[in-house]
């Protein structure tokens, strides 16, 4: 490629980013970083009945809370701007002029009804459904009596017959299509806002975008697209459709589809980190050199290519992405998990308000035990909830632990220690537990266990002195006594 890379996501803003498009804007993002060229991210609005108002911040919060920083969009400008399909009109009708004055294009008067008739009659003849091309040579006489009725005419594109219209895809290598199965397609409405096919290449080629990465969707847009940049004499962009992301089951992911968590922003309320959501979607499709698939974003920078993007679909495994969130979740700095965790404990109304340095504490010790468990922030919740329920729920395993004949013995002693104790911190705790070993002769799990079936309920769990810590001595000494 003798141009510097230019690379674009190109959204409609009607809603938060969804995960394959966080994919592409990813892949582009990578691509462009690589190559020293730029990622540019511009809004297709144009479908107004689809345009939500908060859509285009939406898409770029998402985008700032992965990390993938652009060099033009709406926000920041940029030397081919606007980026925002609603504000180029102007520019898109000098286009649109050119194509209906070469012959490339023509006015479509048919109504909706018009259409909906021809479709019905194509159905009973058995044919396959198109449009006919009833307008594509209309008389000056037929354009002026539809004028009379009033009726405002649509921009066809006129698709040439009998041509086989190929290109090489950087991920699906050859692809050809007949231009007799498109059909002269409309590429402009009658309120004179450009369709998505039509606006989008004026675009790319007036942003000089060389590279289009997007969704296997858009490959029977492609022979359409292609039709056009030739009509207009434009360079055609090289393109990269990339497979499907399937869901568990192996089928088509739908947006209703409730096994998996489909938008960025999901990912970010439930705590997941950022970074492990970047690592997890780069290898939806794409497949690093050897066997390592933790990395950094610099690493996927430095690896990323599409000769290693999979023509086959990718399955998105929830299980893998909470299994690369914990392994980075294990390695972040304890205030950074902090942060994450707090917000959920207010939800939850197990902390209120702004912690002081007693309260920050608390909960920095209850989330540094968790911290090598949790899959993603929101789980303290459930994993730290034996520490604020009042009742205790006692599992099986350990209600057979408390029926052994020394138990009440170990914490009779070891509730004679908590009363006595003037500090009960996570370093005073050990003292306590050997005192006990020392009184009862009792040790191991003998000792251990049964306390911990006596306070948490649970034979296993995490550091035992942490846990004690933070049940606190009323609540230790409170749930002893009761048992006894």
């Amino acid at each position: 490629m003798n141009q510097p890379l230019r690379v674009r996501y190109a959204p409609s803003p009607t809603g938060h980013l969804h995960i394959g498009g966080a994919r592409t804007a990813l892949f582009d993002y990578l691509l462009a970083r690589r190559h020293g060229g730029a990622f540019v991210v511009r809004f297709e609005d144009t479908d107004q009945t689809r345009h939500k108002e908060s859509g285009i911040e939406d898409q770029l919060n998402g985008l700032r809370w992965l990390g993938l920083e652009w060099d033009e969009s709406v926000d920041i400008g940029g030397p081919y701007g606007p980026y925002r399909q609603m504000e180029r009109l102007d520019i898109y009708q000098t286009y649109l002029d050119q194509l209906v004055q070469s012959g490339h294009a023509y006015h479509c008067y048919c109504s909706e009804a018009d259409l909906e008739q021809e479709r019905a009659e194509q159905e009973a003849r058995g044919e396959m459904g198109g449009y006919s091309g009833k307008c594509r040579n209309l008389t000056p006489e037929q354009v002026a009596a539809f004028q009379g009725e009033g009726r405002k005419p649509s921009i066809r594109f006129r698709v040439p017959e009998d041509r086989i219209i190929g290109f090489e895809d950087k991920v699906r290598e050859h692809v050809e299509f007949e231009s007799n199965g498109i059909g002269d397609f409309i590429i402009a409405r009658t309120d004179g806002i450009p369709t998505y096919n039509f606006a989008v290449i004026v675009d790319d080629h007036l942003m000089k975008i060389n590279l289009v990465i997007r969704g296997e969707e858009h490959l029977s847009n492609t022979p359409r697209q292609i039709l056009m940049y030739e009509a207009l004499g434009l360079p055609v962009p090289d393109f990269a459709h990339l497979a499907l992301i399937l869901n568990p089951d192996r089928k088509k992911m739908s947006k209703r589809d409730e096994s998996i968590i489909q938008f960025i922003e999901q990912y970010k309320e439930l705590g997941y980190l950022p970074e492990a959501v970047v690592n997890f979607i780069a290898l939806l499709g794409w497949s690093p050199g050897g066997e390592e698939e933790m990395f950094t974003k610099e690493e996927l920078i430095a690896q990323f290519d599409l000769d290693r993007v999979s023509k086959s679909p990718a399955v998105f495994d929830m299980d893998k992405l909470n299994w690369m969130n914990n392994a980075y979740l294990k390695k972040a700095p304890l205030s950074r998990v902090v942060e994450l965790c707090v917000p959920h404990l207010q939800k939850a109304g197990y902390i209120q308000g702004d912690l002081d340095a007693a309260a920050q504490e608390w909960v920095t010790a209850l989330v540094g035990l968790n911290q090598e468990r949790m899959r993603f922030a929101a789980e303290i919740v459930e994993l730290s909830s034996i520490f604020f329920k009042e009742e205790l729920v006692i599992d099986e395993e350990a209600s057979a632990v408390l029926k052994e004949e020394h138990v009440p013995v170990v914490l009779s002693s070891f509730l004679m220690q908590v009363e006595q104790a003037e500090a009960f911190t996570v370093e005073a705790i050990p003292a306590l537990l050997k005192q006990v070993q020392k009184d009862t002769g009792f040790k191991g799990k003998q000792l251990f266990m049964s306390i911990r079936s006596a306070l948490t309920g649970q034979v296993h769990g995490p550091d035992l002195n942490v846990s004690l810590y933070l049940l606190g001595k009323e609540k230790v000494a409170s749930r002893l006594r009761n048992l006894l």
